[in-house]
């Protein structure tokens, strides 16, 4: 018998990375880094778009409503753009699947779109804001799409444009990637009420990868490396494979405290980019100092942290000498040693750059030149590229600015109305047209079209053949929606190596700490992750302060329940006293009293305003956690609980070599003696044997 190269024009069930039978199931073919394993709405009900209207029967804003925290998928019946009337925001356990417009797909307008949720998987969608209704309703955290302080997100292939704030802002969320994506022309004096911006994007989070996107035209901010106070203490971000396209001011700054990998990047300054030494930077890196603590106290924990750095692959177009010294001259001449309290000295120098990676969830990786190529081929909603995404893709790779709006430097513009161009007439609109076919029939509106289910063996009028397994492990509709972009995640991918590491089936690894704070709250006195906190007086709903903390009674005891396997050694509480001209303090914690003037938290009115206590336990502790706040006013904590690092850890498995095994379709390993006709997959391909 002969292995006979089987190619499925519909169902690639593997990415470039090949998948071993212990691998968990990857949110789609192509899924990469942190976000790999999120499920969106798999397994939920589907949900048909067949409108442009704002809001109403079977528009997209209502279709997100239906059955709040279930599972759902959201398809579309139509394309166009959905001029919004107030912002947009994605719920938790979704997945938006843009591919399914028929025609050129659609577009977010008018008010941002934001995700509000966690396990979100958003794929091949526009959101081009821009600032008609600045006026209006006044736009100062008006981003193009994004989110933070969440969990569990893939953004794949979608296009961002004309914020007034940042395009694509995701950070402060744990396990997050934003892959292939598109974002250009942000706008800079577009109303909001601190000046000029046009910025392309805060990113960070704990476990974060932003990998083959472009970032094109954008006068600061690409990206801004950005903490969250949620995170700041975990920042794990692995970015590589970017195209960053005539960045103007700081260009790629920050990293307070970060742990960022910055690998095979390409710098592309254009005709709007320093001409200084800011036109040579991978990375201008600094911390949190006294005068921004004292600003922002929320960052205390972070002051004077300084992070670590990998940096190694990146190209400058334009300057040899930062490709071939990302470090010296890409980084370490970029720091600002004036504005570092004093602590940019040699040590620190020396300190802050790893001579290895840190890990990072399984990404294909291309070397800075290659993903040039890939990247203006297949980044943004390229299943049906639009006239302004075409025109970023060109600017990118003719070195040009094709519009500047007035005062800025080429290529910056005011409002998507300075594209405008000459001689256009009285109806243009900056929003591209985005012309709508006609559906294909789904009689039993599972999300797959009756032709495409005859065709795979299913019953055109059986609903529920929709949520069924397929043999790849993923649902029938999962199957049908992956198939429809099959061609371009495996073009895309071609070349590249797979790096990093995968999660094996019941063998995650368990995270470093865990926060007990407004951010994961479930607003019942449960918290993500499977723990609980008991203890409130009246009700089991707890209430907020400042910075994400939790509001709890003076002199009360409390109780955190954990997940089984867990075991805490220790916890660090941020807080502060509810009270002015009053302070508080840690009265007792798992079953030890402090007094006084042990662990002090300050008044709500005082200079700083917050504390950080950090405490080691005296043996670790599993199962339940007590701790009484004390003091003269109600008590707000933000608490981190960190892991004993000796239990419940799962090495990730790293696939530095090619699995040459064969699998059957459940993923079982065969040996030649087993194998008999049927299809088979091998190196990340089906095959027949007859």
């Amino acid at each position: 018998m002969k292995l006979k190269q089987f190619m499925l024009s519909g169902a690639m069930l593997l990415c470039a990375t090949t998948m071993t039978a212990q691998e968990k199931l990857p949110a789609f073919p192509g899924a990469e880094g942190f976000g790999r394993y999120v499920t969106g709405g798999r397994g939920g009900t589907v949900y048909h778009v067949k409108n442009l209207k704002d809001s109403g029967y079977q528009s997209l804003r209502w279709s997100l409503a239906q059955n709040p925290g279930k599972p759902k998928i959201i398809v579309f019946d139509i394309s166009g753009t959905i001029h919004l009337e107030s912002e947009l925001s994605i719920p938790s356990n979704v997945t938006i699947a843009g591919q399914t417009a028929p025609g050129d797909g659609i577009c977010i307008a008018d008010y941002p779109c934001s995700i509000h949720g966690n396990n979100v998987i958003v794929r091949y969608m526009r959101f081009r804001l821009g600032n008609k209704n600045v006026k209006k309703d006044g736009a100062d955290g008006w981003d193009g799409f994004g989110g933070f302080d969440q969990m569990n997100w893939m953004i794949d292939h979608c296009s961002v444009s004309w914020s007034i704030d940042e395009c694509l802002s995701v950070l402060g969320n744990k396990n997050t990637t934003v892959q292939w994506c598109l974002v250009g022309q942000s706008l800079v004096a577009a109303g909001h009420s601190k000046g000029n911006h046009g910025y392309g994007g805060n990113w960070g989070g704990s476990g974060a990868s932003f990998h083959h996107n472009l970032l094109a035209h954008h006068g600061s901010r690409t990206p801004r490396l950005g903490p969250r106070p949620t995170t700041q203490l975990e920042e794990r971000m692995d970015m590589r494979n970017n195209v960053i396209y005539n960045f103007g001011g700081n260009g790629c700054y920050g990293g307070e405290g970060m742990n960022v990998n910055i690998v095979n990047n390409y710098y592309k300054p254009g005709p709007g980019s320093p001409t200084d030494n800011k036109g040579k930077r991978i990375a201008g890196i600094g911390i949190r100092t006294n005068s921004y603590i004292a600003t922002y106290p929320d960052y205390a924990p972070a002051l004077h942290l300084w992070g670590h750095y990998y940096v190694t692959g990146n190209v400058n177009s334009m300057y040899s000498d930062v490709t071939s010294s990302n470090w010296t001259v890409g980084v370490i001449n970029q720091v600002n040693a004036s504005d570092c309290d004093g602590t940019w000295t040699q040590a620190t120098k020396d300190s802050i750059k790893l001579s290895e990676p840190i890990s990072f969830i399984t990404t294909t990786t291309h070397s800075a030149a290659d993903a040039y190529e890939k990247v203006l081929q297949y980044a943004g909603a390229s299943l049906h590229r639009d006239s302004f995404d075409e025109m970023m893709v060109s600017d990118t790779r003719l070195g040009r600015a094709s519009h500047t709006g007035s005062g800025n430097a080429a290529g910056f513009v005011n409002s998507q109305e300075d594209n405008k161009p000459t001689g256009a007439s009285s109806t243009w609109s900056a929003w591209p047209e985005l012309n709508s076919e006609a559906s294909l029939t789904d009689t039993d509106g599972d999300g797959m079209p009756d032709e495409w289910e005859t065709a795979h063996g299913l019953d055109p009028k059986k609903a529920s053949d929709g949520s069924a397994l397929d043999a790849s492990g993923y649902t029938n509709v999962e199957v049908y929606l992956n198939a429809l972009v099959a061609e371009i995640t495996e073009q895309q991918n071609e070349g590249g190596t797979p790096m990093g590491s995968i999660i094996e089936i019941g063998k995650e690894p368990i995270s470093a700490s865990y926060n007990i704070c407004q951010m994961t709250s479930n607003g019942d006195g449960s918290f993500v992750d499977g723990f609980r906190l008991s203890g409130f007086s009246s009700t089991s709903q707890p209430a907020y302060g400042t910075s994400g903390t939790i509001k709890l009674s003076s002199s009360k005891q409390y109780t955190i329940t954990m997940p089984e396997g867990l075991s805490i050694n220790k916890v660090t509480i941020l807080g502060y006293c509810n009270s002015d001209g009053q302070t508080g303090y840690l009265g007792e914690l798992a079953g030890t009293e402090y007094g006084e003037n042990d662990y002090v938290f300050p008044a709500r009115d005082a200079t700083p305003s917050k504390a950080t206590h950090t405490i080691s336990l005296n043996q670790p502790v599993s199962k339940q956690l007590t701790f009484t706040p004390k003091g003269n006013g109600q008590a707000c904590y933000y608490i981190t609980l960190h892991v004993d690092q000796t239990t419940g850890i799962q090495k990730l498995m790293t696939p530095e070599h090619q699995d040459n095994n064969c699998y059957d379709l459940l993923g079982r390993k065969v040996s030649d003696s087993q194998q008999k006709k049927g299809i088979y997959i091998s190196k990340g391909k089906k095959y027949i044997l007859n």
